[in-house]
């Protein structure tokens, strides 16, 4: 389909139905709903002119409510804008849901990126053979996190998918309905929500969209190249952070991370049991449905008899499938045998684990652990805290008392990290080894924190021979992704740990970061630093003989490594390992690229044949050249020296706490981890989380993250005469274009008129002034750089799609500088008023709506 027809559909079936159903909101059960929708609209229309005459948020809201209402009293005020706000809170989910419900038509589901386009380039340059290959071990691993950046609650999820299914089918009273219902459901949690509850949030995507997406792609691919998939490496694999991730969420405890476990067993089991009792109904042949009935049966006995001994197994549940098969084969004319292999596909995907549960802990406390086992115990030396790191790691290495957790009674996560290491083997035990095998190190910075963690694992009574597990350093800031390959080659020069890598099949996996890295050195470094770090640990790894595996940290937004995913996975070249693709979903991602199972479907697709295209097709060449290179270099220093600058302003971090909502993260319920590292109450970079780091960005509508530094390394490469150079690596690399692309998708979402209020401020306005220059240099050579007239105008789809999201939120951002204004006043002449709490509230509550309407990019 070409880019207009997907726009023209795009109107027809997201645009103008938005504009029918949005009337039927005039029904709602809301207090007063007719005269709100009205206001509604009359202030969407205020904001647009007030901003057109440069006023500020107070100033338009105060013209509102003078010129459009009668109101006197601020508390009959406030009330109304929290009116407001569930009033487009629910237009954000009406329009949420249109999309859903249009993306097989504005999608081609068999175009380019998907498998069967992928099936069409294989049998036209007859790949067939580089296809077996590169599909013998290559697989898409999608790992789940319930990092806060979704403020949905899973009701409302639900309500979306089935709106969705309803606008499908064109079915107007079940439409009604389902707005009914969105009128009356709360958008907001209560309280914040345990580790547990976000596992189980996430698990309802596992059994209602992964379950049958991975399955129906496994299926197709084998249907189209059966010799090339190789049973023993499922081509999909599902990970998890929700009950392991540790890092800075003292709310995740061992008891967490085994609760979750067995929910993800008791899930895929459910999963299995139903589709059993489905396949029932069609076979029903003679010793057919005998041996359906015995593994129905099992599975029942296994999910529902309380205290049941667990007995299933991986193997034996596939060799009853096959048996199944056979006899369908071999008795039954092959009659519905496409249904049994559909389940058998997904048990070679799922086992007994749905999702491998990954846990990760901050280098720094593995650090404390030890020192504490030294100081309490006769299993390390006394004087360990004093040794050098060489003699600590020769220490580690060779340790083999196992140390109970008593000595730590004084320190629950102290006690914890060792409980955990041990559990990981009862899970393995009933969820198979995939179960949780993975344990990541945050802030890994030297090969003693790779070894603090192997030893942690034999103190807990792991021993060397039997350790399956994989150490996943993770590498986020700029000065830990120059050192990492150092790093490794120094750990793959340790003979023992070389001895562990052999005994875990020669592959070692090491996790890439963006937040702190873009929160560190700004967009264009992060995005560099990363792809140099992949280019020297692919070198390294390949002179030791060990396959490397990256896994990315990736957030929703361009500024954490979001956007365009599949096009940089497209655009690595032969420099970069790519035997497996490994990425993180995280928030807002869930529900926006993997929210139905046609989205789904497609997003995995897509993934999948940029990986698989980069060794197969080859059918440009994408490695970067020297030059191309050192253009980048020169683009990233650049670039890093603008952004550093603006980091290191006095009063940067004041600046986004003064005009954001910042403060206020802590205070939403919508995640069980802290905003930031550390007890301190005063607030620095260093300790702030990525997320409310950028969040923050986006609610200001100026996404720092996304492009500064950028304009000013384009006009200096100008400068030196190279600007045509650029043009070319523009038309000729893919990844310099997403790259560009992603950019452009985050300025498009910048506004800055609604802060404009801050640019004459006497401490604050420099620094605006700086971020609003900056944008709209970088906005100039990104235009100048690609020859449109236009930010996303390569996207018309999803240029439109955020065009009309922003305009129903420019009331929700109006509203919530005009309440953060409000606050600080307060706060200036130390008036104590219970008001201000209600002020408080409001901003709050207008992040959720700007938020969710953001979706997939900040």
């Amino acid at each position: 389909m070409s880019s207009n027809t997907n726009l023209q559909t795009f109107k027809n079936l997201v645009g103008i139905k938005f504009q029918l159903y949005n009337s039927l909101f005039t029904s709602l059960p809301f207090h007063r709903i007719e005269k709100t929708g009205i206001l509604v609209s009359m202030l969407l229309l205020n904001c647009e002119d007030g901003y057109k005459k440069k006023k500020s948020p107070v100033e338009i809201i105060e013209a509102f409510f003078q010129t459009q209402t009668s109101l006197q009293k601020e508390e009959e005020k406030l009330d109304l804008l929290f009116r407001f706000i569930q009033y487009i809170e629910r237009q954000v989910v009406l329009f949420d849901a249109l999309e859903d419900a249009a993306f097989k038509q504005v999608h081609d589901l068999g175009g380019q990126g998907t498998l069967k386009h992928l099936s069409m380039e294989v049998e036209q340059l007859h790949l067939n053979n580089e296809l077996k290959k590169k599909l013998h071990d290559f697989n898409v691993q999608l790992v789940l996190t319930a990092h806060p950046t979704q403020f949905y609650r899973g009701a409302v999820l639900g309500i979306i998918h089935d709106l969705s299914s309803a606008i499908n089918s064109n079915n107007e009273n079940q439409i009604y309905s389902y707005l009914q219902q969105l009128g009356r459901t709360p958008f907001f949690q209560q309280k914040k929500p345990t580790p547990y509850d976000e596992a189980i949030s996430l698990v309802w995507y596992l059994e209602n969209i992964f379950y049958h997406a991975a399955g129906k792609i496994v299926t197709s691919l084998k249907s189209r190249f059966n010799d090339a998939v190789n049973t023993d490496n499922p081509i999909i694999r599902m990970g998890f952070w929700p009950g392991g991730d540790r890092d800075g969420n003292p709310f995740v405890k061992t008891g967490t991370t085994i609760q979750v476990a067995d929910a993800l067993r008791g899930s895929i089991i459910k999963s299995y049991y139903l589709e059993i009792r489905k396949l029932k109904r069609r076979l029903t042949f003679k010793g057919v449905d005998i041996a359906l009935t015995q593994l129905e049966k099992k599975l029942y006995d296994n999910l529902f008899i309380p205290g049941y001994q667990f007995d299933l197994n991986k193997d034996e549940f596939l060799h009853a499938l096959k048996n199944i098969r056979h006899q369908l084969v071999y008795e039954h004319n092959n009659l519905f045998v496409n249904l049994i292999d559909s389940l058998i596909n997904k048990v070679e995907l799922f086992g007994l684990h749905f999702a491998t549960l990954d846990i990760r802990q901050d280098s720094s406390i593995h650090g404390k652990v030890l020192e504490s086992i030294a100081a309490n115990t006769e299993a390390l030396p006394t004087e360990y805290s004093n040794l050098t790191d060489t003699e600590k790691i020769n220490i580690l290495s060779t340790v083999s008392t196992k140390v109970g957790t008593n000595i730590f009674i004084t320190d629950d996560v102290h006690r914890d990290t060792l409980d955990v290491m041990s559990a990981i083997q009862s899970i393995q035990q009933l969820n198979g080894e995939a179960g949780c095998n993975r344990y990541i190190i945050s802030q890994c910075n030297s090969v003693l924190n790779i070894f603090e963690v192997y030893g942690l694992f034999l103190l807990s009574g792991w021993e060397k021979e039997n350790l399956t597990i994989d150490i996943v350093p993770l590498f986020e800031t700029i000065d830990d992704l120059a050192h990492a390959a150092d790093i490794m080659e120094q750990l793959y020069a340790n003979n023992c740990y070389r001895k562990h890598l052999s005994r875990r099949g020669d592959k070692q996996t090491i996790m890439l970061g963006f937040s702190d890295g873009t929160k560190d050195g700004g967009y264009m470094m992060a995005n560099w630093s990363i792809y140099k770090a992949k280019e020297s640990l692919t070198a390294i790894s390949k002179k030791y003989d060990i396959d490397v595996v990256f896994f990315d940290g990736r957030g929703g937004p361009p500024a954490r490594g979001g956007g365009k995913t599949h096009q940089f996975y497209a655009s690595l070249g032969q420099n970069i390992a790519n035997k497996e693709i490994q990425l993180t979903i995280q928030g807002q991602t869930v529900s926006s690229n993997f929210g139905t199972i046609d989205a789904a479907q497609f997003n995995i697709e897509q993934l999948i044949h940029a990986g698989i295209s980069n060794d197969v097709l080859n059918i440009k060449a994408k490695t970067l050249s020297d030059e191309a290179e050192a253009l980048l270099q020169s683009l990233s220093e650049a670039s890093y020296f603008a952004y550093k600058q603006l980091k290191d302003h006095p009063y940067f971090i004041e600046y986004l706490g003064h005009a954001s909502p910042l403060r206020f993260y802590s205070e939403t319920n919508i995640g069980s981890r802290p905003a930031k590292r550390g007890a301190s109450s005063k607030l620095t970079l260093k300790d702030l989380r990525a997320i409310p780091f950028v969040g923050a960005w986006s609610q200001l509508k100026q996404n720092v993250t996304g492009y500064y530094g950028v304009g000013t390394a384009l006009e200096q490469l100008e400068k030196e005469g190279k600007f045509e150079a650029l043009q070319n690596l523009y038309i000729n690399s893919l990844y310099f274009k997403t790259l560009m692309d992603n950019c452009e998708m985050a300025m498009y979402k910048c506004f800055f008129p609604l802060t404009e209020f801050l640019s004459c401020h006497p401490v604050y306005g420099e620094i605006w002034n700086n971020i609003f220059n900056e944008f709209q240099l970088t906005k100039k050579y990104i235009l100048k750089l690609s020859g449109k007239s236009d930010l996303m105008a390569d996207y018309p789809v999803e240029h439109l799609s955020i065009q009309m999201r922003e305009r129903i939120v420019m009331p929700l951002l109006t509203i919530q500088q005009y309440a953060i204004t409000k606050v600080r006043e307060l706060e200036e002449q130390l008036i104590d008023t219970p008001v201000k709490k209600t002020y408080e509230k409001l901003v709050m509550r207008c992040s959720f709506g700007i938020i969710n309407a953001s979706r997939n990019s900040a």
